[in-house]
């Protein structure tokens, strides 16, 4: 069996064997992974590990420079995780940000303690001193803190470079060994010139000049996969969703026919979606493509289920038991791909000291343990939205490639309570309406998700002359990067209730229409 440990551990498939990297080593922060995401849009490979990570790993890279993220802790308690060995005598820079600023300073000499106020939200910092992590930016800068200490004593070899009214040491910089330590948080919106401070540290501070780019990445993946199957036939579950899909177009791209889809089809989709799954892999990607049509066996296995994780854990033994009976019947099959992406490996690695583990129904973890077959997972180094890039470069259909993301236990996890054909046919003609009043509203691609949750609370209402009885049904939309955090969309009333009046009138059953307004945190994007 071949290793399917979700923890990122470097192969010869990783991008960063063969590209300039800087690691983001990860202390907990709700932030590191986008950390990472902001240093790839600068089509340089970045890579988020956790702080224990071997330095044989560390050596084999073309390390070119070390982000020490931040994290819950404070650097002088006694369980508080330090910045291994390797970063100080790697003799690249490095950029603490954060709870990472106070680990260059403490670790290096320096003093933390408590600050005299927590400093959470935006602030201005002023700068005293010029130098390449704040090149070509203004003296004064609108920043975002979150933090409770502050260094009170550089570390031998530093300066200060700005001040904030809370943090008089906000930036430092030791410009010899290109050591810089940020108070703030560069990386998130509400910094308006993090994104150009994240480039100076890349581009002038590493000295890398991009070249990570969507083509470079599908030429080397080619070469990659046909260098791991060789002659073998390779096995993907194809749901549809862009993970997938892309995974295939890529596999299929470099072994053809060689590779055969098997799509099992469970009754938990949308409408029509079962229809665009065939005709996307047969008719454009010309794919070896089964359909099994297994809806009776879901549902069979979802009755009177009403808890969340358990209609997950039975989705997903229900679709490898299915899934292992069709790929036995393809013959000479080594090899299984998987459309796993980044933040599936980290969340299922459970990173950072700060970091848990939330969802249960990753690619990565949901292997059977007796598996025979090896994991082709083209994507595993990927974000979405480089998943995104990497589509549309293949020539995939736009509609397909910037679908929203859907669910792997699909709608069964937007049936609050007992999942039956009837309760899901009231959601699939509900989410119809939702997404042809959004897509007409010309707001679908400002979107990250956008669906209904049939809820099993009933609710007392009026139509016509009778007194009706029905379901309540909850609208969802969210705007977000990456879903790590969400903020809930602030839809146009009038298409509100275009929706509320749409979905009562056609869907029966549904006699009241509720808009959710939790963010993520501290709510999660889907309600099971």
């Amino acid at each position: 069996m071949p290793d399917s440990s979700p923890t990122p551990t470097l192969d010869p498939r990783d991008p960063a064997t063969g590209h300039p990297t800087i690691v983001v080593l990860d202390f907990g922060s709700q932030y590191s992974m986008l950390i990472t995401r902001r240093i790839r849009e600068l089509e340089t490979y970045c890579e988020l590990l956790p702080p224990d990570t071997p330095r044989e790993q560390i050596e084999a890279m073309d390390l070119r420079g070390i982000v020490l993220s931040g994290g819950p802790n404070s650097v002088y308690d006694e369980d508080a995780p330090l910045a291994p060995d390797w970063v100080f005598s790697s003799k690249v820079p490095v950029l603490g940000i954060c709870y990472g600023m106070q680990l260059l300073a403490q670790q290096l000499g320096g003093r933390v303690g408590p600050g005299f106020e927590r400093e959470y939200g935006p602030a201005t910092i002023q700068r005293t001193t010029d130098n390449l992590l704040l090149a070509d930016l203004p003296d004064t800068l609108d920043v975002w803190m979150s933090h409770g200490d502050r260094v009170e004593e550089l570390p031998p070899g530093f300066e200060p470079v700005a001040t904030s009214p809370n943090s008089p040491l906000a930036v430092m910089a030791d410009t010899s060994r290109g050591y810089y330590g940020l108070q703030f948080h560069p990386e998130v919106v509400h910094t308006p010139r993090g994104f150009d401070i994240l480039r100076n540290f890349v581009r002038n501070v590493c000295k890398t000049d991009g070249g990570w780019t969507a083509g470079q990445f599908i030429d080397e993946s080619v070469a990659a996969i046909r260098e791991q199957v060789g002659d073998g036939r390779v096995i993907c579950g194809l749901s549809g969703g862009v993970d997938s899909t892309v995974a295939a177009a890529l596999i299929h791209k470099a072994i053809g026919d060689r590779l055969v889809c098997i799509f099992v089809d469970n009754g938990l989709l949308r409408a029509g979606e079962a229809d665009q799954v065939i005709a996307t892999a047969r008719k454009h990607l010309q794919m070896n493509l089964v359909h099994v049509e297994a809806e009776d066996e879901f549902l069979a296995n979802l009755a009177e289920v009403t808890n969340p994780e358990t209609k997950r854990v039975r989705i997903g033994n229900t679709f490898v038991r299915i899934f292992e009976r069709e790929a036995r019947k393809v013959e000479d099959a080594r090899f299984l791909a998987q459309g796993t992406l980044y933040p599936d490996v980290i969340e299922s690695a459970s990173h950072g000291s700060g970091s848990a583990k939330i969802k249960t129904h990753h690619n990565v973890g949901g292997l059977p343990e007796d598996m025979k077959l090896e994991l082709v997972e083209p994507l595993r180094f990927l974000f979405k939205d480089e998943v995104r890039r990497i589509g549309e470069a293949l020539g995939l259909p736009h509609e397909m490639v910037w679908r929203h993301p859907f669910p792997g236990p699909g709608l069964a996890i937007r049936v609050i309570g007992d999942v039956t054909k009837e309760r899901l046919d009231m959601l699939r003609m509900a989410d119809r309406i939702v997404l042809e009043e959004v897509q007409a509203a010309g707001l679908y691609d400002e979107l990250w998700q956008c669906f209904g949750v049939l809820t099993d609370t009933k609710t007392v209402g009026v139509m016509g002359d009778f007194r009706t009885y029905g379901y309540a049904l909850a609208l969802r939309a969210v705007t977000a990067d990456d879903a790590m955090t969400a903020d809930w969309a602030r839809l146009p009333y009038d298409l509100l209730g275009r929706l509320a009046t749409r979905i009562v009138n056609e869907v029966p059953g549904v006699n009241r229409v509720v808009y959710d307004i939790t963010s993520k945190p501290p709510g999660t994007i889907e309600w099971e």
